[in-house]
């Protein structure tokens, strides 16, 4: 019998391109397509040519520029809840319910390991929940006010999944070359159980 199911190793790949791309979302929002930088720079550049814009119309300018990139953080934004919901079912089949069976004879190492993906589920359950109500704060009869106010706390929030990331791949990679060799090909091919 495989160790992972497809369904599971299917989902898990799915959702870590979604979370990538959901962290390169933000990223360009936060760099290359930040509307406060490429308003600057357009306000520059339309003058180098003779043309004024004031400091309003160059902030609708650049959001304008970024807005198709946006709509792709929405979109992964529904993927994500999905996602979520499919990892809810999985939890109950038996390549989900495994990795927290007999939790009280395992190592200290495997218990906060299983501790952080509770924790790390936990925050994606809270981001893609926040999003939703940031997206949808007038349909939900919130006020706007209440809807940045819940953004912030879903920027701050943010944090703990830009250092889950990189943190999970090198955990991955560590334990792949010490105890727990094939640790990356069976989330590919399902591996066997032992």
């Amino acid at each position: 019998m495989q160790k992972w199911r497809l369904d599971f190793r299917v989902w898990h790949w799915v959702h870590a391109t979604v979370v990538l791309g959901l962290l390169g979302t933000v990223f360009l929002r936060k760099t290359f397509l930040s509307w406060r930088s490429n308003a600057e720079l357009l306000t520059q550049k339309l003058s180098e040519i003779n043309l004024e814009v004031t400091e309003v119309q160059a902030k609708v300018l650049a959001k304008a520029i970024r807005a198709p990139m946006w709509e792709w953080h929405i979109i992964l934004g529904y993927a994500l809840t999905a996602l979520l919901l499919w990892r809810v079912i999985l939890f109950f089949t038996q390549s989900g319910t495994q990795n927290y069976q007999n939790f009280k004879t395992q190592s200290i190492h495997k218990k906060i390991v299983k501790l952080e993906y509770i924790f790390i589920y936990s925050v994606l359950i809270f981001m893609a929940l926040s999003g939703l109500i940031i997206h949808f704060y007038e349909t939900l009869g919130l006020l706007k006010e209440t809807a940045h106010s819940i953004k912030e706390i879903h920027e701050l929030v943010f944090n703990a999944i830009l250092i889950f990331v990189p943190l999970h791949i090198i955990g991955v990679i560590i334990a792949e070359n010490q105890d727990e060799k094939g640790i990356i090909s069976d989330m590919i091919h399902g591996g066997s159980k032992s």
